[in-house]
């Protein structure tokens, strides 16, 4: 009875062992062969100005690091060791992440233990292996080209026209291999900050990933960013030379609704200024100029202020600014700064802007001002 009692409490010991090393938070392990003891290293985090900060900091003993936390979901973080090159991206996820350092640059350490970060490993290798693919078929094709081979540039060319098309495939096809993965949200978005983003692309990339990936905080964020820049691509679109210029209405100074199609003529300007904008109120007289000059002879013209959450009393200076620089013309403002409604339906990201509409509402030119703006006026109307 007494052995059978001695096994018992062993098993339950052994049981009870198992359950602390049993982790519902993260544990990055470092192995870095020959850094020195002392040295710092720091985990750290992005703020919303994209700027790095420290968010934790151990100290390498015994070629060794360490950190200890817990998260609720992934979340990207860079791992920096003082006097050692480059920065590591690291997935920091709950479980335990080994990461082998290499002391001339960071960016060639491996990770290893947890899916999302060997997805990131093996995403960077597939990628730096075209990279280096297409540096060195450009070596190639320089050295072709200066003796003149002309099959070997062409053959060279192909190649690179290849690797250039898996280098732009390389993320769709990772995103569309690994659905569940969390590195599939961070390679969208960075494509999403590239200004030559295939918006259609990514958003047919975002639908196809997991439910649960898309209700993470960052999936949520990126929809958000999806939504955000496809309302831009939308109004660049709406509003090129030769579109019909999209109709708005907007509070009068006295507090009446006025649309754009109300006060349509011959020819229309939409001028998009505020109070506050210095080169708007100094372009002022040129159009007061010009539109007591063709006003007559069918030029109408609608402000479309800007003013708003920058000021303490945007509609007083919004009224003021009309009365003090002779603004007779049509005014409307939401006094909601760029975020307005009709500012976002034109894209406007800086003022002055403008747009000149035939008598159908078509857009026929954008953004002229001083004498190319009178010069385009005089060409439509005299």
């Amino acid at each position: 009875m007494k052995i059978f009692i001695k096994l018992l409490l062993i098993v339950v010991l052994f049981t009870s062992c198992n359950k602390e090393v049993k982790r519902d938070g993260y544990l990055i392990e470092g192995n870095a062969k020959g850094i020195y003891n002392g040295i710092r290293v720091y985990l750290k985090g992005v703020d919303q100005n994209n700027r790095q900060i420290d968010l934790d900091t151990a100290i390498i003993m015994n070629e060794k690091f360490s950190f200890e936390g817990k998260v609720l979901e992934p979340e990207m973080y860079y791992l920096t060791i003082n006097s050692v090159n480059g920065n590591l991206p690291v997935i920091v996820e709950n479980g335990i992440i080994t990461i082998d350092i290499d002391k001339e640059n960071l960016i060639n350490s491996k990770l290893y233990g947890t899916k999302n970060n060997e997805a990131l490993m093996t995403y960077n290798h597939n990628l730096k292996s075209l990279i280096d693919q297409r540096q060195e078929i450009n070596l190639t094709l320089r050295d072709a080209a200066q003796v003149n081979d002309a099959q070997k540039v062409k053959s060279l060319q192909e190649n690179m026209s290849e690797v250039n098309l898996k280098l732009i495939n390389l993320p769709y096809e990772f995103i569309e291999d690994n659905p569940d993965n969390y590195y599939a949200l961070i390679i969208m978005e960075n494509m999403l900050n590239n200004r030559n983003a295939e918006l259609v692309r990514i958003l047919n990339s975002f639908q196809n990933i997991s439910d649960d990936l898309k209700a993470t905080e960052k999936g949520q964020t990126l929809l958000s960013k999806i939504a955000t820049v496809q309302s831009i691509i939308e109004a660049q679109i709406n509003t090129e030379i030769g579109k019909i210029a999209p109709d708005f209405s907007a509070p009068t100074p006295e507090g009446n609704l006025l649309s754009l199609k109300e006060i349509m003529g011959k020819v229309t300007l939409i001028d998009f200024w505020a109070a506050w904008c210095g080169p708007c109120r100094r372009e002022n007289p040129n159009i007061v100029n010009i539109y007591n000059k063709y006003h007559s002879k069918g030029l109408e013209i609608i402000g479309v202020s800007l003013d708003g959450v920058r000021q303490p009393d945007p509609k007083a200076a919004w009224i003021k600014a009309i009365e003090d620089d002779n603004l007779i013309w049509h005014q409307v403002s939401n006094l909601n700064y760029f975020n307005g409604p009709i500012a976002k339906m034109y894209n406007i990201q800086s003022i002055p802007a403008s747009f000149i509409l035939d008598a159908d509402g078509k857009i026929i030119a954008k953004n002229l001002r001083g004498q190319a703006l009178e010069a385009k006026i005089a060409e439509l109307l005299d």
